[in-house]
């Protein structure tokens, strides 16, 4: 007898709008993948230089702010659990209500692919607060790591 392993969820572009109500330019996740229930996912972010962040940080050398690689590993943790849970149909809103233990390893630039991987630490669907470890990775090497706590708005208001 052989034990077979779930399939993995993966969330297009199309499914993430579903679930987040982020858009341009504030839609910081291209796909998410690998989702396995509300326990871990991986989001992907093709960094580009179209991004209007770019225009101002800084305009001679285009690098990712910070916090918004913080803010994909939020939208990754919101798909998983969007995904998990089949709120593609709902009004889910998701406030970030706490960062801790952020660090920045590595400059994102034009060009990188960012690999945002998110492990729920506590939290369970149907649940209002969850706390999530994140690490943003570009070609295997960390560029940024944070534990952060989000409330999850099940009905937008």
């Amino acid at each position: 007898m052989t034990d077979t392993a779930p399939a993995l969820l993966t969330a297009d572009i199309q499914r993430i709008q579903q679930i987040l109500p982020h858009r341009y330019p504030f839609l910081l996740v291209d796909k998410v993948v690998d989702i396995d229930g509300t326990s871990s996912a991986t989001g992907i972010k093709n960094v580009t230089m179209n991004e209007p962040h770019f225009q101002g940080h800084f305009p001679d050398v285009p690098i990712m702010p910070g916090i918004m690689i913080v803010e994909a590993m939020g939208q990754t943790a919101g798909v998983m659990i969007g995904c998990s849970v089949e709120m593609e149909t709902t009004d889910l809103l998701i406030y970030f209500m706490g960062i801790d233990n952020c660090k920045f390893r590595r400059k994102v630039v034009p060009g990188d692919v960012l690999k945002l991987h998110v492990t729920t630490v506590r939290g369970r669907p149907g649940g209002k607060v969850w706390k999530i470890a994140g690490r943003a990775e570009v070609d295997g090497e960390v560029a940024a790591e944070a534990e952060f706590t989000a409330m999850i708005d099940w009905g937008k208001g």
